[in-house]
């Protein structure tokens, strides 16, 4: 089973499962096709009922050395969003005790079968309507491009749209939360190397996917960034490279290794934003976050994600990772505090959820009020 920490060592999996015919003849479904102008994904930062996750690591995929840490990690992230807001995770019957014993009793565990913890990509991605009506889009979860066994998580976007009560929206579009940034106002970011990648929609044009993705999320423009597919295992989710602060404002990755193959694709990227202009015709401003030159070793390996973009923001908090490198974790907390003034700025050490390949907005999909 290739999980995102040994993703690098096993072969890769390449199975469409959308064409350019089926997307012309099999529209979203009859509710979104009516209201489809009128649904808006908010931003992130607009407030939240709650902040869905998943306690989903197992000895299969994150092997014996790093199970232990990762769960820590995860509950970790868990009981520091729940000092703001509802944190409700789904979990194994096997490890219920495990996860209450770590998450404590601030945190929701709901039995459900699962087979990962990234609840970025497999739960839904709410929109609203002018109504304030609530509706969880479920983008077809394949597992990256079937890279990993994924029967459980393709069925959590329906699962959490039934117990929220959200009107699901169905589409033939197969891709990932991590891979949507939006500012809220009609703006996304989006990285080719994913929503384009033929592991997922083969045969779909940019123009029809683009199209789609307005329709949905209440687009009226999407900046894409190209990306770098087949490195890990998401393909290069826009949640590590770059994120709205506000409208009109990113912050973007910088990967300053000029050995790594994210150094030259994140300098592209910052290229790209800073010559590009959001919904309204604004020119954007753009802060770059750098990569730390250095990490704690215990957890270290060639998949380690360590970068400071994929942080989450819940209500009145920002909640992000730190790792051992004291300048560039003050820098990452100076700049997060700056371009959130109104909410506390909260660091946790995901040392062992990293060396998986993730962050903590990878275990987080949140619930607009």
């Amino acid at each position: 089973m290739l999980s995102r920490r040994d993703f690098l060592r096993r072969s890769l999996l390449v199975a469409g499962s959308l064409s350019l015919s089926t997307l012309n003849a099999r529209p979203i479904n009859e509710a979104s096709a009516a209201t489809a102008k009128a649904w808006r994904m908010p931003d992130e930062g607009e407030h939240h009922t709650a902040t869905w996750m998943a306690f989903g690591p197992s000895e299969e995929v994150w092997g014996e050395d790093l199970l232990e840490a990762a769960q820590k990690n995860l509950a970790g992230i868990a009981r520091a969003i729940s000092a703001f807001e509802p944190v409700k995770m789904l979990v194994r019957e096997d490890d219920r005790d495990t996860a209450e014993a770590l998450c404590g009793p601030d945190v929701e565990l709901i039995v459900q079968d699962i087979d990962d913890l990234w609840i970025r990509d497999t739960g839904p991605v709410f929109v609203k309507n002018r109504r304030g009506q609530l509706a969880g889009i479920n983008f077809n979860f394949n597992g990256w491009g079937n890279k990993q066994e994924h029967h459980a998580d393709a069925r959590v976007a329906s699962v959490i749209n039934h117990l929220t009560k959200a009107l699901p929206l169905a589409t033939q579009l197969v891709l990932e939360g991590g891979g949507i940034e939006v500012d809220g106002a009609g703006t996304a970011i989006i990285t080719e190397s994913c929503v384009l990648n033929r592991n997922r929609n083969p045969g779909v044009s940019k123009a029809q996917c683009e199209s789609e993705l307005k329709r949905l999320l209440g687009l009226e423009k999407i900046i894409w960034l190209p990306g770098i597919a087949g490195k890990d295992i998401t393909d290069g989710h826009t949640d590590f490279y770059a994120r709205f602060a506000s409208p009109g404002v990113v912050i973007a990755g910088l990967e300053p290794d000029a050995s790594s193959f994210d150094h030259a694709v994140t300098k592209r990227h910052i290229e790209i934003l800073r010559g590009a202009e959001d919904a309204k015709g604004n020119k954007l401003k753009v802060v770059v976050l750098t990569s730390p030159s250095t990490v704690r070793p215990k957890y270290e390996n060639e998949h380690f994600a360590a970068g400071y973009i994929n942080f989450y923001v819940c209500n009145d908090a920002v909640i992000g990772p730190e790792f051992g490198d004291a300048r560039a974790d003050r820098n990452a907390h100076a700049a997060l505090r700056e371009l959130f003034p109104s909410r506390d700025v909260i660091q946790l050490n995901i040392d062992a959820i990293a060396a998986g390949g993730g962050g903590i907005h990878c275990t987080t999909q949140q619930q607009p009020s």
